[in-house]
């Protein structure tokens, strides 16, 4: 595969050569141009010191200048020009306590994570690759650079990137390199949660999120999202069910579209069963209540990974509703209720989630799940075509109306309006102003 390189990559190379020093595009941008891929990003190493970068740009910033790294930026774009370095000790196990510059490519690739990795290609001397990372492209397989103690010694933020480049690229993490992840895997308590949440999101986010089975073969669970552990021991003794809860999970989390909080939701939508999980007399496992359940540790993992709090909020809406409407016998007024406290805005996504839960099932009960699945639709289409009311905002009348008649602001207003809204959502028809200030005179009369 022929490796391009940009404009932009190939002016700074250039200028950096012709002041009399070396530099390469390194890193991530080769692996996938390799691979046949659009590298995202391109990272250039060199010879020349971050003073000397600097004085040869005209925009720079310092983005790293304390580990040799500077940001070129030609127009609106930035280009991270890193000096070939060596790193010092590790004492934290996530950065080294101090950099040493060096005038050898060699020893900045030395202390790259993989193979795959620690390639560098510039036009002149084309494809550097010390470490046999186009070897390791071709066989599939990551590898770390040297002694995988070492590198994940270093940074124990590798063992997670291990299993998410397997995960992204369908690779397999080499033998040696495995073991010394899953000795070190314990490391990963001393890694922040943001660290931490970017790699497992970047893991259920790629095309193999299968690859976190490997994850907790590894330990690597047990130290980060110890709930999928358990989700893995939970059998699922039940006619509707052919996977354990764990890897029901992740064929709901391959048949969900790549969002974010969708993907989270497809993780921890089962989170709640382990601990609901009932056997009855003939051997059948039951998990009632384990939406409720969910929700609850599904915050607690959420928060635990340092999530934003507006993924928070809808994972755990769609993980408490994920489960409504199953059985398929709802009634149109009943239905009306639940998407009155689910929200409308979320109903689209809930039913993609029931559609990926359904793909983890057993195909057996596909037909039906997906008839019960439909007559939700047909009946939230009804409900939108008739205009019907799902929220106090509808309501055709107002707390100022209300105040008008006599109720006092505060909690009797709204517990008014919270009854208008359930006598609305038995009967639609009452919604009109004339009705709604009838019912609230009734009221005030029988109250007195």
């Amino acid at each position: 595969m022929q490796i391009k390189i940009p404009e932009d990559v190939r002016y700074i190379i250039g200028v950096l050569e012709n002041a009399g020093y070396e530099a390469y595009a390194v890193g991530g941008c080769i692996r996938d141009s390799l691979l046949g891929r659009t590298p995202k990003d391109w990272d250039i190493t060199t010879s020349a010191d971050p003073s000397t970068v600097k004085g040869l740009f005209r925009r720079t910033i310092d983005t790293g200048i304390k580990h040799g790294t500077v940001t070129i930026m030609l127009k609106s774009t930035g280009y991270e020009v890193t000096t070939y370095r060596i790193d010092g000790k590790y004492d934290d196990h996530r950065r080294p306590d101090s950099v040493e510059f060096t005038s050898e490519l060699s020893e900045d690739l030395l202390r790259r994570d993989f193979t795959i990795n620690a390639m560098a290609f510039n036009e002149k001397k084309g494809l550097v690759d010390l470490y046999g990372g186009e070897e390791d492209l071709a066989n599939h397989i990551i590898r770390c650079v040297g002694d995988p103690y070492e590198r994940f010694d270093e940074d124990a933020l590798r063992i997670m990137r291990a299993v998410r480049f397997a995960a992204e690229l369908n690779f397999e993490i080499e033998e040696n390199t495995r073991k010394a992840a899953q000795k070190l895997a314990p490391f990963l308590k001393e890694i922040s949660a943001e660290r931490v949440e970017n790699e497992l999101t970047k893991l259920i986010m790629s095309d193999h999120p299968e690859k976190l089975i490997d994850a907790c073969e590894m330990g690597i669970t047990r130290m980060i999202l110890p709930e999928f552990d358990e989700m893995l021991k939970t059998p699922q003794n039940n006619p509707y069910h052919i996977f354990d809860v764990g890897r029901h999970t992740i064929e709901v989390i391959k048949n969900i579209p790549k969002s974010k909080v969708l993907r989270y939701t497809a993780l921890l939508h089962d989170v709640g069963k382990p601990a609901c999980k009932t056997t009855d007399e003939n051997g059948t496992d039951h998990f009632k209540g384990h939406n409720a359940a969910g929700e609850k540790i599904a915050e607690k993992v959420l928060r635990r990974l340092k999530m934003d709090n507006d993924t928070i909020r809808d994972v755990k809406k769609l993980v408490y509703w994920h489960d409504y409407g199953i059985k398929g016998d709802i009634k149109l007024t009943t239905f009306r209720k639940g998407l009155s406290k689910m929200g409308i805005e979320y109903f689209d996504d809930v039913i993609l989630i029931k559609k990926a839960d359904i793909a983890g099932q057993n195909p057996e009960f596909t037909e039906k799940s997906i008839a019960n699945l439909e007559h939700l639709i047909e009946m939230k289409e009804q409900i939108v075509k008739e205009n019907n009311c799902l929220k106090i905002a509808d309501l055709q009348v107002n707390g100022k109306d209300l105040m008008e008649l006599g109720i006092k602001q505060g909690p009797a207003l709204g517990e008014t309006l919270s009854l208008l809204l359930d006598r609305v959502l038995e009967q639609p028809e009452l919604n009109s102003r004339e009705k709604l200030l009838s019912m609230v005179r009734e009221m005030l009369v029988n109250k007195e």
